[in-house]
């Protein structure tokens, strides 16, 4: 038996929306992508949502309506998937930032030194559907007199078969600011503004529309969200009752305060990750590495100040196995399944030494990094995927 790395969760009710749609003559830019919108919109509480093609087209199009271009600076986290790109295609620059070792995510005060009076937006990711800390992150978007709104100025989703709830392919941007999500659904759309006819376009646009289908799938998974996600827990929870007690194994955060865990996946660390991997592949179980650096990416690389401290998200790679949770697959507890996944790992080579004692993970010497002076009052704006 294989257990795969994910799978969608899937159920009849999904498949019907789907075949609904199908069965009208609307299966484009029709009734089911505004119903999606205002479902969505209500489910994360904000007034606005515009549902596109993918997350990495609503990161791409929000960094444009927030009116970032050439010589601005953004601030992402070089531990992250290459969505970030979005940055590169507004002409602006990337200015990559380290991790904190506990949740892997932006390390607010690593992003304080960073700021410079060219920033004008922090990109910050959930990594792993870990909530990011952001009350320093707010305070000091505040302090430095940037807008940041409940949460920030813009929110990116993406529903990828692989996130908990999906659309085949499909991403939102949310926001509480109507002339951006106005200027998002034109970018959008070949750049129309609701008052231009067919022809007629406002803006250089794109199309990054998403289909009738997507939309009702995405509906129908939308109101099953609160269902998936505690699915999910509760296979968090299996995972980590099989593998609390193995040597050398990092568990990932449980509980978050002020925040919930989603569980996009399930993220142990260990000093020997890759022959994890290898066991866990003989075993018939599909695992995941995540991530390589940005900062190392030779797309990147014209970026990155030569001086540049990313300890952590350095040493992150090397020791992250990720599996998924879905109701797709086959219960965490039920065998095969528990008792393959210890066993695979405890054959795993590295995780131990040869007194039995856990290995200690290796941290290299600190690099010295000059602060970078910054301007108060800068017209920078906080962006939250």
């Amino acid at each position: 038996m294989t257990i795969p790395l994910s799978a969608p969760d899937i159920v009849e009710a999904d498949i019907d929306a789907v075949a609904a749609v199908l069965r009208t003559p609307r299966i484009g830019l029709g009734p089911k992508l505004e119903e999606f919108e205002e479902c969505f919109a209500r489910y994360i509480g904000v007034p606005h949502a515009v549902a596109l093609s993918s997350g990495t087209a609503g990161l791409h199009l929000g960094v444009l309506a927030l009116g970032i271009g050439e010589r601005d600076e953004v601030i992402p986290p070089s531990f992250t998937f290459i969505a970030a790109n979005a940055i590169l295609h507004a002409r602006a620059t990337p200015v990559f930032v380290d991790i904190d070792a506990r949740r892997l995510n932006l390390d607010p005060e690593k992003v304080e030194r960073t700021m410079t009076p060219r920033t004008r937006a922090i990109l910050v990711v959930h990594t792993f559907g870990v909530p990011a800390d952001l009350g320093p992150l707010l305070a000091l978007a505040q302090q430095e007199g940037l807008r940041a709104g409940s949460l920030g100025d813009l929110e990116a989703f993406a529903f990828y078969p692989n996130k908990p709830i999906t659309t085949g392919e499909g991403g939102m941007m949310t926001t509480r600011d109507p002339w951006v999500a106005d200027t998002i659904r034109a970018l959008r759309n070949q750049g129309r503004r609701p008052s231009d006819g067919w022809l007629d376009h406002s803006l250089p646009g794109y199309n990054f529309r998403i289909s009738e289908m997507n939309c009702a799938l995405g509906i129908a998974q939308t109101r099953r969200i609160d269902e998936i996600l505690e699915l999910r827990r509760a296979a968090a929870a299996c995972y980590c009752a099989e593998l609390r007690r193995l040597p050398g194994v990092t568990l990932p955060l449980a509980e978050i305060a002020n925040g919930k865990v989603s569980w996009f996946v399930f993220v142990v660390r260990m000093a020997g990750r890759d022959q994890a991997a290898a066991a866990l592949a003989a075993q018939g179980i599909a695992s995941g590495k995540y991530f390589a650096p940005l900062h190392r990416h030779p797309l990147f690389a014209p970026y990155v100040h030569p001086a540049g401290d990313f300890r952590v998200t350095e040493n992150a790679p090397a020791q992250t196995l990720a599996r998924r949770s879905s109701r797709a697959l086959p219960p965490p507890r039920s065998p095969p399944w528990g008792w393959r996944f210890r066993h695979a790992a405890r054959k795993a080579g590295g995780l131990e030494n040869s007194s039995g004692k856990p290995r200690r993970w290796h941290n290299p010497p600190p690099i010295y990094v000059p602060s970078r002076r910054r301007r108060r009052g800068t017209t920078a704006r906080i962006h939250v995927p």
